[in-house]
């Protein structure tokens, strides 16, 4: 998709740091693919072989409940667990968002 390359190429600094701790299976060999298309949706990282899928949400989140009700629900429908962070959440403790992903990717689906 072409939306996916494009928001690959401008990622938010809270995607760029936590891009930097997943890349390169860092995360206990975990792959993890940035800006993945799945159905209709552009995902903001996720592990296939996990089913699982983590999403960043900046301050526009707050207005965007109902759409993010639906996107999750596809997601969920589609067998994923779905994670989401607050961008400053990755920003202030990346440690912390790190051990919540680490702790899902045993998710039992």
């Amino acid at each position: 998709m072409r939306r996916a390359g494009e928001l690959r190429k401008v990622p938010t600094p809270a995607e760029a740091k936590l891009w930097a701790a997943l890349r390169g299976d860092k995360l206990d060999g975990v792959n993890f693919r940035r800006q993945h298309a799945i159905g209709n949706y552009i995902v903001d990282f996720c592990s296939p072989e996990n089913k699982l899928v983590i999403e960043l949400d900046g301050g526009q989140h707050a207005d965007l409940g109902d759409h993010d009700k639906s996107r999750t629900e596809y997601l969920e429908s589609e067998g994923y667990h779905v994670l989401r962070f607050w961008n400053h959440e990755v920003v202030g403790n990346i440690d912390r968002v790190l051990k919540a992903i680490h702790e899902s990717i045993g998710y039992d689906h």
